[in-house]
């Protein structure tokens, strides 16, 4: 996610040197043994410019299959499936330590493009008439008075003089597709055959006391949460089951994130999308040639700034196509002339580096993601004090200790910022983060799971994420943001009470 206000350049800089000023006075208050500072990725092609430029495929990346192919090792990235905890690849812990708490938080699953993505016109139709979308409100408790089970059927008129832009079909965009909801629904039963079936830590049966659900206010979270409950709680689908999936209002929503940052966007416009920086502008010049070409076989208009500032539009409208086995695009007047392979492999090597840069390359990511995704981390913290002391967290009932976040690309990305994540890609359809909370005698300590495996910080603090002790973890994430995010509403220039920019 890109933010898409374009701040002046005079008074995005003074914003950027106020919030500098800010953090330097967090990290003289925290304890002089937690280090708060940024710490740069490790280098790797990803981060390259010259191997994005001049390289040939995608490092091994998949991008045409929810199924890694053969000879691919699970844990392979793929960008159509991303890989999760499951049974197969599950570090065990020494028995002497106790499982007390999981929060688990991953990107949606594959889905069409959004609509801003597609073509102004496509070459061919894209059908969703092997799934429902189900919208409808059920009084609660379930009683006499039951909703029927109600879902969209896109169809076009004949008295209808105005053209689809994009995609003809069924589909909307974006919507989960058929395949993406099967993804959903493996990535929960895997997710249940550990902590359920092996660990035995959550309930065979579902309670809301213990177990909990969140999703953003784009509802296609909430249509990859009914398949994974569905997965975990098989008898959640019965008749007069109902599973609440947690919601913050969209204006104050922290996991998405969606609540109002001025300081943060400013800070991420002052070096990334529409910025005039140099270290930006570098790898956007390289690939001029590869804008053009596509612009004219796509008909997008090369003047189209939100097509131009980044590889992103590009980047989602191929990738979606692939995913689900569909052709890359061909010029409507032209049919024999086509996206190749190995330009979409370019258009896929260009945004694997534009999110690196993004959220752990420039000096200034940490600044930016501790401002737009500071509330989540600080509820994060607040749910393993909560979890300690037997008690409430930041929300959920009192023994609730697994809480489950279906979120976006945009969640997962500055989550992993704040982390500082070794090698930064762009998070695939599903990408996850687990974070484990155990305790030996009277101690506690947390373990981060990266795709299933033991997840490494760059920052000297964290290091790799195993069994660190866990107020090392607190004194990190309140050096940065405070308890409560007590900290946020001054990074972003709000006080607590604003609801506007």
């Amino acid at each position: 996610m890109y933010y898409d206000k374009y701040w002046n350049t005079v008074h995005s800089a003074l914003l950027v040197s106020s919030f500098a000023s800010s953090l330097n006075v967090l990290a003289q208050s925290s304890t002089n043994t937690t280090d708060l500072a940024w710490h740069a990725p490790n280098s790797s092609q990803v981060n390259n410019l010259s191997s994005v430029i001049n390289g040939t495929g995608v490092y091994g990346f998949i991008f045409n299959s929810s199924i890694n192919p053969g000879g691919s090792a699970y844990g392979t990235y793929n960008w159509c499936n991303m890989p999760h905890v499951r049974p197969q690849e599950y570090p065990r812990v020494d028995s002497s330590y106790k499982l007390e708490y999981v929060e688990v938080i991953h990107r949606h699953h594959k889905r069409t493009p959004y609509a801003a993505n597609t073509f102004p016109v496509e070459s061919y139709a894209w059908y969703c008439s092997d799934e429902g979308l189900f919208y409808y409100g059920q009084p609660l408790p379930i009683g006499n008075l039951s909703a029927a089970s109600t879902y969209w059927s896109v169809f076009d008129s004949n008295s209808n003089p105005f053209t689809v832009q994009g995609f003809n079909g069924t589909c909307q965009f974006p919507q989960i597709t058929s395949a993406g909801l099967g993804d959903s629904y493996q990535h929960g039963a895997d997710l249940k055959a550990v902590y359920q079936d092996m660990l035995g830590f959550i309930p065979s049966i579902y309670s809301n006391n213990t177990v909990s659900y969140r999703v953003t206010n784009n509802v296609i979270t909430s249509q990859v949460g009914g398949e994974v409950v569905a997965a975990m709680y098989p008898g959640q689908t019965k008749d007069h089951s109902v599973t609440p999936l947690l919601i913050q209002p969209d204006s104050i929503d922290s996991l998405e994130p969606a609540y109002s940052c001025p300081r943060g966007s400013s800070i991420t416009d002052s070096y990334g999308p529409g910025s005039t920086s140099p270290g930006w502008l570098t790898h956007l010049n390289a690939s001029a040639p590869l804008f053009s070409a596509l612009d004219a076989l796509s008909g997008v208009d090369p003047t189209a700034s939100d097509w131009h500032v980044s590889w992103d539009h590009y980047f989602d409208n191929l990738s979606s196509r692939l995913c689900h086995d569909k052709p890359l695009p061909c010029k409507i007047s032209n049919p024999s002339f086509c996206v190749t392979q190995e330009q979409a492999d370019e258009v896929f090597r260009l945004g694997e580096y534009e999110y690196s840069y993004i959220y752990r390359d420039d000096p200034l990511s940490l600044s930016a993601s501790t401002a737009s995704y500071g509330v989540y981390v600080a509820e994060l913290a607040n749910n393993f004090r909560g979890a300690m002391r037997g008690g409430t967290g930041s929300y959920g009932g009192s023994g609730t200790k697994y809480r489950h976040n279906i979120a976006h690309d945009g969640s997962i990305s500055p989550l992993l910022s704040i982390l500082q994540i070794d090698v930064m890609v762009w998070p695939g359809m599903g990408a996850e983060v687990v974070f484990e909370m155990y305790s030996k005698g009277a101690d506690y300590y947390l373990r981060v799971l990266w795709g299933g495996q033991v997840l490494t910080s760059n920052n000297p603090s964290l290091g790799h994420m195993d069994m660190i002790p866990i107020q090392t973890f607190l004194a990190y994430i309140d050096g940065l943001v405070g308890q409560g995010a007590s900290n946020v509403p001054a990074l972003c220039n709000r006080t607590s009470s604003s609801s506007t920019d």
